[in-house]
């Protein structure tokens, strides 16, 4: 009986621990970070590709002139 009641006691101190632990929120603030950064990057992205894309053309058809 004494080696039950103890048992339980170690998992209720487990539990306790488990609750009073914040490292899990630091990870998912990390998360939330990385995924506003992937916005931004994708925002971009579709903001400035045609820009992007008119400027290779552009370099291509400079240099199909130049042969």
């Amino acid at each position: 009986m004494l080696g039950l009641i103890t048992k339980v006691q170690t998992r209720v101190t487990d539990l306790k621990e488990f609750c009073q632990d914040s490292s899990g929120a630091t990870a998912i603030e990390y998360g939330l970070i990385a995924a506003g950064i992937a916005v931004a990057i994708i925002a971009a992205v579709f903001a400035l590709g045609d820009e992007v894309k008119g400027f290779f053309e552009d370099i291509q058809s400079q240099l199909s002139n130049a042969n």
